[in-house]
């Protein structure tokens, strides 16, 4: 099993879970994070430090967000290795209890 980074993820691109993460398994968007299921140990450490709720064990994962899953493997595959923290995006307090952002960036 892996860990799943979920839509509350989206133009918040919190990431005070990445400095607890033991095996660096984060990637960084231009938007939010993913987690390289090939790296991830299962350790559930960065669970409790997103301030959002955006980390799930895949089991977990609400229904409908279940597409992340596939989302995080896809984009793990191309997206940078983030190990150090950063500040969050400028307006991710605004976007942080937004729902169906996923849709948003479709269009």
């Amino acid at each position: 099993m892996t860990h799943v980074v979920t839509e509350p993820c989206i133009q918040c691109r919190y990431t005070d879970c990445v400095d607890v993460c033991p095996v660096d398994c984060f990637r960084e968007g231009p938007n939010f994070l993913v987690i390289d299921p090939d790296e991830c140990i299962d350790c559930a450490v960065c669970i409790p430090e997103c301030p959002i709720n955006a980390i799930y064990a895949e089991e977990d994962v609400p229904e409908n967000q279940r597409h992340f899953t596939e989302l995080n493997a896809e984009l793990s595959k191309i997206w940078p290795s983030i190990t150090d923290t950063k500040g969050a995006l400028p307006d991710a307090d605004a976007f942080k209890d937004i729902t169906g952002k996923l849709d948003q960036l479709k269009r």
